[in-house]
This record gives C-alpha cells, structure tokens and sequence, in this order.
C-alpha cells in the first residue's frame, strides 16, 4: 500500500494510505455497509454490489426494498478528494433537485446529513445514498430507443435536461465551493501524469490550457457543470422519454460548453460505423442542432461560445488522456503500446486534429477512435 501525503489544487490537505478496489469492497462488506445501513435506515433493504466499470472510483450498491423506492449507496474511499469536495458536489445535486433539474436526488441519513464517513484503520470511507433514477441505461436496451419514436426527441430531451441544469447553475450560490476546472487540470497535474517518453504530448496540453485561459468566465459561460454527461451517467424513462442524470462526482465549476461538447462526442456513437465522411459530418451537424434546440428551450448560449466548439472537444480529450493515465498509475501501470483508443487520443493532441479526428483520413469506421502505429 501507498501513502500519499499533499495538498491538492483545491487545498485539501490529504494523508492517507491509498488502498486498491478489491481491499476497499472487502473492508464496506465487512465494516462500512453496518455503519452505513444504521445511518440511512436500510434495514430489511436487499443491498448488492453494482459490478464496478473500468476506471470506476467508488464501491456501489443497488439497495431495494418491496413498497419503496429504489436507491443507490455509494462509497468513495480514494483519497484525492476530501469532506468538504463531496459535500460540495451533494449540495448541488440536492439544489438542482430542488430547482426542478431531473437528477436523482440524495437521500439524507437519519441525522439530517447529506454526508456520512467512517474511518477504518486509517481509511476515510465517505457515504452517500441517492434515489435511483428512474428507467434503464440505452446499453440495457441494446441502444434501441423507445419503440415508435424517433432518435431525435432523444436528442433533443439530451439537450433540454443539460439546459435547465446549467440554467439554474447560473444562479446558483455554493455553501461549500467545488473546484475549479483549472485548479484541477494544469500543467503540474500533466507534469504527474503523463511519461516523460510524451513530451510533444504535454506540450500541446499546455498550449491548450493557456488558450483556455484566455475565455470569459462570465456568469452566463461559466459554472458548475457536470462534466460527465453521458449516456452512462442518465436512465431513460421509456414510457414518457424522460431523462434523469446522475453521478455528479467530476462536477466542478467550468465552462457550460465543456458539458455540450461531451454531448457532441456522445452522439458520434451513432454514425461511428459510416464510411463517408461528409455524410458522418452531416449527420453530426444535425444531431447537435437538434441538441442546442433542447438546450436554448431552458437557457441562453451565446454564438461566441458555440465557435468555440472545437477546442472545448479538445479540452474534453485532455482530460479523457489525463484520466487514463492517472488510472494507470494507480493501478501501477504503463502505457501499453498495443492500446489503439490511446494512441489515437494522443494523436489528436499532439497534431491538432479537430472535433476528435471524427471526419480526419486516419479515422477508420471499421475500427472506430482506434489508432495502430505503424
């Protein structure tokens, strides 16, 4: 086991022995999952563990009771992040809810809490349960939308749900502050995570980071995003459509088109496999005007921000890079050389390639986002 003692960028101060998936489920099994069923009243809940995605951060269970609503319990027992991050990231999700944003709720534990945490020889285990959200992934369904109905009002209610969520971002007052994007992801972070064998790599993420820096933080471009926003972290109800986001453990405050340009990146999976590139183009084109009809129904973005589509994407992919590399050094990896989805990656990074390299000669549709050196 690890011990890290630092400061973040968002000045928590950290000192903690870093501990692995496995270890960390075996210790909530045996010790956490007590103490958190007492503090959220789940006796008599079926309580399972979810099977974790890869690159997953926190241990959660699905906890279900016959005559009451399904909910979530999720445990972060990395140490990057501390009390104040989380409780910060809950109050916005418990402030949307309330401000009529469609995200699955937190449920308060039976002492008013938001938050609960357990420390365990020397491990800091924080906890916090939510309501499920209601209907299933489009994986579960095998990517089929709701039977006669077109794509589009998926497309369009994608849009319309991001848009009231940044709608009542932009009034939103912070009890406890999350950080912000750039507190985060800057050149010591890239100097930490990225091999010194990358050095065009790490250059262009610091020329990228300094344009950044030069945008408009302004009330009406600039606030808590989600940062995530994916068709992994929303359910779909298929009886009405509605959409209900969750996982919110990557909001921080940033710029709203970083969460639209995610949007423009999900709805890639849908032509990937199209081998005319002005027909892919085309198709995306329309997709994402659909989305922004959705999005400017709950609030405004201006022209200004939209031309800046391509580097947010960008953006997008630097932190896509630095979250794969930072997995890899917790799990004490090395970059593989056979990872085509990575190399591809770097390669739109390191030569400037746009909007992901979806329309470029070297994207192939018979192996999509993948990249194979010579």
């Amino acid at each position: 086991m690890d011990i890290v003692m630092r400061e973040t960028a968002h000045q928590c101060l950290l000192e903690e022995i870093i501990i692995h998936f496995n270890e960390a489920t075996h210790i909530t099994n045996m010790h956490v999952l007590p103490f958190a069923s007492k503090m959220f009243d789940l006796e008599g809940y079926t309580i399972q563990l979810i099977p974790p995605h890869e690159g997953g951060r926190n241990i959660v269970y699905s906890c279900d009771k016959e005559g009451h609503e399904s909910l979530i319990l999720r445990i972060s027992f990395l140490p990057d992040r501390c009390r104040k991050d989380y409780l910060a990231e809950l109050e916005y999700v418990r402030y949307l809810h309330d401000h009529g944003a469609s995200v699955s709720n937190v449920v308060s534990s039976n002492k008013g809490h938001l938050l609960e945490e357990i420390v365990y020889e020397g491990h800091t285990f924080y906890i916090s349960l939510f309501v499920k959200a209601k209907g299933k992934l489009l994986v579960d369904n095998h990517y089929q939308y709701r039977e006669g109905v077109p794509l589009t009002e998926y497309y369009y209610n994608c849009g319309k749900v991001l848009g009231k969520m940044h709608q009542e971002s932009k009034s939103y007052t912070p009890v406890h502050r999350r950080y912000p994007f750039l507190e985060r992801y800057n050149t010591e972070k890239i100097a930490s995570l990225i091999p010194e064998a990358f050095p065009l790599l790490k250059e262009k993420m610091a020329e990228l980071l300094q344009t950044v820096k030069q945008l408009e933080l302004g009330q009406e471009n600039f606030g808590m995003i989600h940062f995530d926003f994916n068709d992994g972290n929303y359910a779909i109800d298929y009886d009405t459509g509605q959409i209900t986001v969750y996982d919110f453990d990557n909001a921080c405050f940033g710029w709203y088109m970083l969460d639209l340009a995610s949007i423009w990146s999900n709805g890639a999976g849908w032509i990937q496999f199209e081998p005319d590139a002005d027909k892919r183009r085309q198709f995306m084109d329309d997709y994402f005007q659909t989305v922004l009809a959705g999005y400017t129904s709950e609030t405004h973005v201006s022209e200004a921000m939209l031309e800046n589509l391509p580097l947010f994407i960008q953006l997008n992919l630097l932190e896509n890079i630095l979250d794969m590399f930072e997995v890899m050094q917790y799990n004490e990896q090395e970059a593989e050389e056979d990872d085509e989805h990575l190399a591809y990656l770097i390669k739109c990074m390191e030569e400037d390639i746009p909007f992901k390299g979806f329309f470029h000669e070297m994207y192939s549709p018979e192996s999509p986002f993948e990249y194979e050196e010579n």
